[in-house]
């Protein structure tokens, strides 16, 4: 490593790295436009034909979840926060059990292929067109991050010409979700899952090389404050927390897997319900192994740069520059290295946008078309889904123009999931679990937690929050040498991360921004559900919901679980002698009995849901 603030920059080899990622993706979907007959029907387009398998799905989730945000934003986080972010790895299997055991036995066996689907079978057509507009907004705003942020990110470190990678990815990314739908997007997120963990680990390795083993790295963090993980303060004002990042962290991520269309359409297109459940589960295995490397990295890019920080010595002007900046700097002295950092962040930006322009074709068709043109042959479905994908890469790529609005990165797209996303997992909470919640509930409920959440949002981005509430770590700049810098600071403490105005000066701050607009972000999500549920549940009752009746079918029921019930029992089969467990009589299994012996791997609901499935595209047919 040369002096802070002199790095390397790209190569010829870098740019051919990075080339290579862009053509295996784009000829992973070239293959699936043609491999086994083509797409020929929307169903084959947007589900993949629900022939998939647990393991790729699992990948693919893992991969769109993981976007360039985490690969940049993250390491950034614990470099500035601390390691506290990896309090995450107890959320993650928490969400998991919400989103196979509630969202996902509901969704299986309607057999729907748009989310939004269920809530006009549940509510009425007024709120699944209510739910859709809002995913279809939530997905543009966020794609347009995915795209920019890094984007910006690598250009201003490593001078990758910025528009030239913006429209790059963007096309690439349409062209794959246009030839080859749902299974294109699936492979080329194994793929590219696989180029992230390879750029991370490129980038620790060479780190732990540089400081002499783990051990360094450890114990800078342990002395500089950022091992700090356990903060039990309960103050919902305080950024980040143990009970922010479990509590706000659990319904962030639930909106995210137990109901956004970008996940659901995945693991429903899986061949049964247990496939889909498997994906879920094998997918925690992924998001722990890529949350340990980059925090990794951003404890490692504090024990590099604990004297002498990039940001405030004006190397970067942005955190989320600072990830790309260590990867040149460590990584220079071998040629293609940096370029593969860059294919990570680029792979974590594909796979994002390749699944929300996919989920996107997916809600447009099914629930803006599909029910007013019901004439329309499979064929010309088929062709629809690929030119609203076509469409969708093109609006994606001009919202990546307005992107550089939203400051910083992590904060800006969580905050985006947690203001949208929210009011939605409400919404669809209602509908799952409570039977007496009527349409009128349902659409009071999702206005008064967007409304709620949206005015938390704005007035945070306004009236940020004091420095006091962020726990912000202090960095210093006694090793830098300023000789050609025109700077003789010492030490500072950083400024907030997102500030998209001018910080207003303490004494014209309103009240209510240092109570409610100080709200941690991790919470958006939860305020949001709250107010959705609590909302639509007195509407509801108070405008006769308990007179209506309900389809079992669009509700989470004890049946649901008794799969649980045939695990128990064969766990304790001893030769022909069948021992029930729990005395479970809700759904006769004689007839089952007679068939064979239970197979664990599905559950009698799954066994009739070919049926049922058969009724329910009846109805909405």
């Amino acid at each position: 490593m040369g002096t802070p603030g002199d790095i390397g920059s790209f190569t010829v080899w870098d740019y051919l790295v990075f080339a290579l990622m862009l053509l295996i993706s784009a000829v992973i979907g070239i293959y699936y436009a043609f491999a086994g007959g083509g797409q020929k029907t929307s169903k084959d387009f947007l589900m993949g034909g629900r022939s998939m398998t647990a393991v790729p799905v699992a990948l693919s989730l893992t991969a769109s979840f993981m976007s360039a945000v985490t690969v940049l934003g993250t390491p950034a986080e614990v470099y500035r926060f601390g390691a506290m972010f990896s309090i995450f790895a107890i959320t993650y299997p928490i969400v998991m059990v919400i989103s196979s055991e509630v969202f996902l036995p509901v969704f299986y066996r309607l057999g729907i292929t748009s989310t939004y689907e269920y809530l006009e079978l549940r509510f009425n057509k007024f709120v699944r067109l209510l739910g859709t507009i809002i995913f279809i907004i939530q997905t543009i705003l966020y794609t347009g991050i995915v795209i920019y942020a890094p984007a910006l990110a690598l250009n201003q470190v490593t001078g990758f010409d910025l528009w030239g990678a913006v429209v790059a990815t963007g096309v690439v990314c349409t062209f794959y979700c246009t030839m080859g739908g749902l299974k294109a997007v699936v492979w080329t997120d194994v793929f590219q899952v696989g180029i992230m963990v390879a750029g991370f680990s490129a980038v620790i390795i060479r780190a732990v090389v540089v400081q002499g083993g783990i051990g360094p790295i450890l114990d800078d963090s342990y002395y500089g404050d950022r091992l700090d993980l356990w903060d039990f303060n309960p103050s919902p004002l305080q950024r980040n927390s143990f009970w922010t990042f479990v509590v706000g962290g659990t319904f962030l991520w639930t909106g995210v897997y137990g109901i956004n269309q970008s996940q659901v359409q995945r693991y429903i297109a899986c061949k049964t319900r247990f496939q889909a459940k498997m994906a879920l589960y094998v997918n925690l295995l992924g998001l722990w192994a890529i949350l340990a490397c980059a925090v990794l990295s951003g404890l490692a890019m504090y024990s590099i740069y604990k004297d002498c920080d990039p940001w405030t010595a004006k190397f970067v002007s942005a955190p989320d520059q600072l990830m790309p900046y260590l990867a040149l700097d460590i990584l220079r002295d071998y040629p293609g290295l940096p370029g593969l950092f860059v294919s990570c962040v680029y792979s974590g930006t594909l796979s994002t946008v390749s699944s929300s322009i996919n989920a996107l074709a997916a809600v447009t068709v099914e629930d803006l078309i599909k029910p007013y043109f019901k004439s329309l042959s499979e064929a010309k479905m088929s062709w629809i889904s690929k030119g609203t994908s076509l469409v969708y890469g093109a609006i994606c790529i001009a919202m990546a123009a307005l992107a550089s609005l939203m400051g910083g990165l992590l904060q800006a797209s969580i905050s985006i999931f947690g203001i949208i996303g929210g009011p939605l997992l409400g919404l669809f909470t209602l509908g799952i679990i409570f039977p007496f919640a009527n349409s009128l509930g349902a659409v009071i409920g999702l206005l008064s937690g967007f409304t709620i959440s949206l005015w938390v949002g704005i007035g945070s981005q306004i009236y940020p929050p004091l420095p006091s509430s962020n726990l912000a770590k202090p960095l210093s700049l006694e090793g830098c040498n300023f000789t050609s810098i025109e700077s003789n600071w010492t030490s500072t403490v950083m400024p907030m991360m997102t500030t998209l105005f001018p910080e207003t000066q303490v004494s014209s701050r309103p009240e209510l921004a240092d109570s409610w607009y100080s709200l941690s972000y991790l919470y958006f999500s939860t305020l949001g559900t709250l107010v959705s549920v609590v909302v639509g549940l007195i509407v509801s009752l108070l405008s006769g919901g308990l007179k209506q009746n309900i389809n079992r079918d669009f509700l989470l029921t004890s049946e649901d679980f008794s799969y649980l019930n045939v695990l128990f029992s064969s766990c304790k089969k001893k030769g022909e002698e069948k021992v029930e467990v729990l005395n479970w009589k809700s759904r006769s299994t004689d007839t089952y009995v007679e068939q064979g012996t239970d197979n664990p791997a599905f559950n009698h609901m799954e066994m009739t849901s070919a049926e049922k499935r058969e009724k329910i595209n009846g109805i909405i047919a």
